[in-house]
């Protein structure tokens, strides 16, 4: 994914985490120079030590020794353990490119769509996505410095809050939502293989809807054909989708270059493509301000937690911080085409078509539907395993080593992502926007806002990199068993308050106190804040551990 310049999937996944190992593969073929390694200095000291930089701004961070510790064999292995100086070349430049990969794909062209669908003005739902994004820059920079700093991946820095033991529940919360956004890439496939279908299969009996499938079968088959093909590669590796990854950000630079010039060229220019005004009064628009503004925030929530995993690979601090500025600007800037395209056509075809699926069906012959629709499967084929499938797959391992392989967690992710039922998901703009995105922030918000108040708040910055890896019941993070339940508690009780608001909105409650419903339409927010303050205050109650002893920062006091 770090050797695209453009890249047609999320994030998260968006959503979701890459591994170390992955992340490393591929930006081994990324068009980018690789740093000259730096040589790490091991300094007379008790466990792991670090050597002061002379300079945050030229020379990569130093890694710890692992030759000075044992750590125990079931918390690391090659992706856990903190990256080597040889490993850190990512410039602020490539965290950028980084950003433009995950940014330009069908969920973002479609999230933007779904504003305007939902009565937006154009410009409104630029100054939405904009406004979140620039708000997601503070907890992406804020989490993205221990990965800096200490050259670790999420996981373990989830130790630092939760405990040893503890750290799988958050893991297994972002690999859950992993699975789900796995299963919504693929069925945006499954519907371009669907597109492609002869027009009488398309009107066979198959292609009848079934309400206890909530599809039709024919759609429902496509989505496996797709699935199942991903499932093929996963097989295989990493290594296998190597060579096609190097190849999807020019073909989809060129495809969403061609959908701009052709909504500009049929819609008349640029004033008709952006004449669509709001079809929403002013209480309206503040009553879906705020729930769109949590959801589009959410859309990247996944990669705010797993940023560790990106940016412990950067040589410095600022280059971490100047890559994470792209999010907004690249953001803002897509959000802008999607939004554009979507409102030209109602200029075109009389009605609004906010799925870029649909468009291409509605647009040219079949060649033209053919090279588009190989373009988005191969976008979608190459991400979405390295996205959504390694993270999950990888927690899995990490959960159970001697019951899992890396292809049993793939396997487990791959029917996790069917379980979501995706065509629901995706069955309306409503469902996308204020059912998942919205409705998964609950789960990711708690998460975050503990992580940072016991980073930022708790050690000051100061991890002890031996008992991260350490089972010894006098280590800094091994708690109560293994288990912090200052951490425990504050997750439980930020999300409890808006599963009445869930339950709500998926049909389950009729009927609904205003305030749980308030609660929901901020889920982030509420969640983030409530959680991240709760556990600041166990934890001072509780008073600082005895054990946790502060190693030698990675980075001088100047630079971090």
């Amino acid at each position: 994914m770090a050797s695209k310049y453009l890249s047609l999937h999320l994030h998260p996944n968006p959503h979701s985490a890459i591994s170390p190992t992955t992340l490393t593969r591929f930006l081994n073929t990324r068009p980018f120079p690789i740093s000259t390694p730096t040589k790490l200095y091991v300094v007379p000291r008790r466990g792991l030590s670090f050597s002061p930089m002379a300079s945050s701004q030229s020379t990569p961070t130093p890694s710890p020794n692992f030759n000075d510790f044992e750590p125990h064999p079931t918390l690391t292995n090659d992706d856990l353990k903190p990256t080597e100086p040889h490993q850190r070349t990512l410039s602020g430049w490539e965290m950028a490119s980084l950003w433009v990969g995950l940014v330009v794909g069908v969920p973002s062209y479609y999230l933007a769509g779904s504003l305007v669908e939902l009565g937006m003005a154009w410009w409104q739902g630029i100054a939405i996505v904009v406004l979140a994004n620039v708000i997601l820059l503070f907890p992406l920079v804020l989490t993205g410095h221990p990965g800096t700093r200490y050259g670790i991946s999420f996981p373990v820095l989830a130790r630092s809050a939760f405990g040893i033991r503890g750290a799988h529940l958050p893991t297994l919360l972002r690999a859950l939502v992993g699975c789900g956004w796995y299963g919504i890439e693929s069925w945006i496939g499954g519907e371009a293989i669907f597109l492609l279908l002869p027009k009488a299969m398309k009107q066979s009996s198959l292609s009848q809807f079934l309400p206890w499938l909530g599809t039709s079968p024919l759609e429902f088959a496509c989505f496996i054909v797709f699935w199942s093909v991903q499932l093929a590669f996963v097989w295989r590796g990493m290594e296998g989708i190597r060579e096609l990854e190097k190849y999807s950000a020019p073909i989809l630079t060129i495809l969403t270059s061609c959908l701009l010039i052709w909504s500009y060229m049929n819609a008349g220019g640029l004033a008709p493509m952006l004449s669509l005004s709001s079809r929403l009064s002013s209480s309206q628009f503040w009553s879906l301000f705020f729930p769109s503004l949590t959801a589009n925030i959410s859309f990247w929530a996944t990669v705010a937690l797993n940023i560790p995993d990106f940016t412990r690979y950067a040589k410095t601090q600022t280059d971490q911080i100047l890559g994470q500025v792209g999010l907004p600007i690249f953001m803002g800037a897509f959000t802008f085409v999607g939004l554009a395209v979507t409102s030209s056509t109602t200029v075109i075809f009389g009605r609004l078509i906010s799925d870029p699926i649909q468009l291409l069906g509605q647009i040219g012959g079949i060649a033209t539907k053919i090279v588009a629709i190989l373009g988005i499967s191969l976008a979608i084929v190459t991400t979405n395993i390295a996205a959504n499938v390694v993270a999950p797959a990888n927690a899995l391992v990490n959960l159970s080593p001697s019951k899992f392989t890396f292809r049993r967690g793939a396997l487990l992710t791959a029917l996790l992502g069917i379980a979501f039922q995706p065509w629901r998901l995706l069955g309306s703009s409503e469902s996308f926007v204020y059912t998942w995105l919205v409705g998964y922030s609950a789960l990711l918000g708690p998460i975050g806002g503990i992580i940072l108040a016991d980073y930022y708040l708790i050690h000051r910055m100061n991890l002890n990199i031996n008992d991260l890896y350490s089972l010894s019941p006098t280590g800094a993070y091994y708690y109560s068993g293994g288990y912090n339940l200052a951490a425990m508690a504050a997750l439980v009780i930020g999300i409890l308050p808006v599963i009445p608001g869930f339950l709500q909105k998926v049909g389950i409650l009729s009927s609904l106190p205003h305030t749980f419903i308030i609660i929901y339409n901020n889920a982030w927010f509420f969640s983030f804040f409530s959680a991240g303050i709760l556990y600041w205050i166990l934890s001072s109650f509780k008073g600082k551990d005895k054990n946790s002893q502060p190693i030698d920062p990675l980075l001088p006091a100047a630079a971090s």
